[in-house]
Formats: structure tokens, sequence, C-alpha cells
């Protein structure tokens, strides 16, 4: 048997007996082994003479501040989304309550003939013995006057609005794709996003309400009825911009544009007869119409002969032709009882204003 401090298995095999035992002194029972609390020093610890080994942590502060820069970034950039927003909203004006773009508002009046439109084969003579004989032709007919600054407009700001305003009343009465009823999209591009709507519904139902004229927008003829015998359109008239307030300009175009247009598929035998078209446009841009080449088309009057006063004007126009006389009756009837609506117009084409053939 082992002695009082032997251990309970015994001593090990060739380890010596006895209090003189030298390593006596570091052997444990199980017990003090399992209750023995361990930790192992850092080499950086051991060499700072056993300095506690707890690691320093961030203090709860820092992450907190950082968390709260943060949160304060998001709402500002919020903040600033939400005034842009509430300044440019396509619907609602966040000073006056009012739509942000007037609608467009336009008018249509025909011109009957009082007999027998005039024509001829001899497209020089036809516009040499019409009031149009000294206009130009094309672009050519429609100059930019020059660009003075305003208040709180640029020289070069009025002269964008200008050259936009061309640029559509270009697009709207000169371009054959358009004439023809073919294309839209020349002078859509140009306009104010807020007012596509309108455009888009006045070419998918045109209406005689006079927000909804196909013909208020542009010139277009029906193709299965005319056709240009003559590419050089005849133009004259002026451009006009001025400031109405800090942050708008206003053009007004007025032209009067002269068309030699025949039967649609007649070869050169057939006669050509003149159509005069005459346009007034109000063009409003606000600085990022300006920034943006587009602008707001506010008003729109056109008069426009020889035609029939009997013939539905909203989707294009019906020219009467050589030889041609207007239909008998009126304009569609107004009804004065009706909340929306506009009243039915129609004139006489002076007799001044044909060609003498």
């Amino acid at each position: 048997m082992g002695g009082p401090g032997d251990p309970p298995e015994g001593t090990p095999d060739g380890v010596p007996n006895g209090a003189e035992d030298e390593y006596r002194s570091v052997v444990f029972d199980e017990s003090f082994v399992r209750a023995a609390r361990l930790q192992e020093y850092s080499a950086r610890e051991r060499l700072a003479d056993h300095a506690p080994a707890v690691r320093r942590r961030t203090s709860a502060h820092r992450g907190l501040s950082r968390q709260a820069l943060v949160l304060v970034l998001l709402i500002a950039v919020a903040f600033g989304a939400a005034i842009y927003m509430g300044v440019r909203h396509p619907a609602q004006s966040a000073h006056t309550g009012q739509p942000a773009v007037e609608p467009l508002r336009m008018t249509v009046i025909p011109l009957a003939p009082r007999g027998p439109v005039p024509g001829t084969r001899d497209l020089e003579r036809l516009y040499a013995e019409s009031p149009a004989a000294q206009f130009r032709i094309g672009a050519e007919g429609i100059p930019l006057p020059a660009a003075r600054r305003t208040a709180h407009f640029s020289d070069g700001q009025v002269l964008t609005a200008l050259s936009t305003a061309k640029d559509y009343v270009v697009r709207s009465s000169l371009y054959p794709e358009v004439l023809s009823g073919g294309q839209v999209r020349p002078v859509r591009v140009l306009l104010d996003p807020d007012q596509l709507d309108q455009f888009d519904r006045s070419f998918d139902q045109p209406t005689a309400d006079g927000q909804h004229f196909a013909t208020g927008w542009l010139v277009r003829f029906d193709p299965a009825a005319a056709e240009l015998a003559d590419p050089r359109i005849r133009v004259r008239g002026s451009l006009h911009a001025e400031e109405t307030d800090a942050s708008t300009l206003e053009v007004t175009a007025d032209h009067t544009f002269v068309y030699a247009l025949r039967p649609a598929g007649a070869d050169g035998a057939a006669e050509a007869s003149l159509f005069t078209v005459r346009r007034e446009l109000h063009f409003r841009f606000d600085r990022d119409d300006l920034r943006l080449h587009q602008t707001q088309v506010v008003g729109s009057q056109l008069q426009a002969g020889p035609l029939s006063c009997a013939e539905d004007t909203a989707a294009r126009l019906h020219p009467l032709l050589a030889g041609q006389t207007a239909r008998a009756g009126g304009p569609a009837g107004s009804d004065p009882y009706a909340s929306e609506g506009a009243t039915a117009l129609c004139g006489t084409l002076a007799d001044s204003a044909q060609p003498r053939v």
C-alpha cells in the first residue's frame, strides 16, 4: 500500500517513494486539477509582466455616433427629395395650387370660298398671282429675331426659347411626314411632359371641344384626298419673346403658310390649287424647359381655307381642291347648355386671298 501522501492508484512504476521525492510537491490529485482555472497569457502580456489579459473594446458611444450621423444624412436626403418633388410635381404647384402646366387652348376656323377654287398646272404662276408671291420658302420664312436679355433671363436663354419655338413651328407646319398624317413624334418630343397626355388624347380621340383638336397641335391633311404638289411651301411671319415673370418666358409665333395641293395620287397633269393656313401659337418656357429644349404650348389659333364649314376639322383638314366648291351647310351645332365644349366657328375666305388664274 502507498503512504498517506500517495495517489489512490499507488505510485507510478519506476518512481521512488518517500518524502524526499523532489517531484511530490507538484503532483496534484484529480479533484484539484478539475477545479483549477487555467489562463494562458499572450506573448505581449508575458512581456508586459502579466498585464491583465483583457482586450479593450471600442466604447459603445462611438458606434452610436456613426449610426446617428448616417440617420441624420438619410433624413436630410429624404427631406431634400420631398422638397424637390413638391416644387416639380407634374400636377400641382406648391405655391399656387394650380396645375404646373396649363392645357393648350385651341381654336380652328375653317374658311369657306364663295365659289369654285381656282387652279392651274403652272405652279410658278399659281404663286405669282397670289398674295404669297413674295413669301420665302420653308424655314427661311421663319427668321429668328435678335435675342435680347430680359430682367431675369440671359440673351442665351431668350435665344433658346426662340429657337425651340421655331423648331416647333417648322416641324408642325413644314415636315411632309407630319402634313400627311404619317407621324406626330417630331412634334411630340418638343413638348413639356405635362402636356403629353393632352397631346396623345387629341390624336387618339380628336374632339372639337377646344382642347383636343389634332389640328390645334399641327397641320395635317387628309392623305386620301390631297397631297403636296410642290414641297417648297411658302411662309411669312414673325416670332416675339418677352418675360412674363421672374421664372417664365413667353414666345408668340404668328405665321402664314401657303401649300400647293393636288388630288392624292394624281399625276402632273392635274391642276394644283393653293391652301392657306394662318397659325398663331403661344409658347411658355420655364427654366427646366429651356434647359431641356422643350416647350409648353398654351394657345393655338388656326384659320385655314378653302374648306367646307360642314367638314369635321378636329382630326385633320380636308382642303377643297381646284374646281371644287364648299358643301352646303354650316359648322356643327353648338350647345350653349353644355358645361364643356367650344363654339363651332366658320368664316368666309376672301376673294383677295385666292390666286387670280
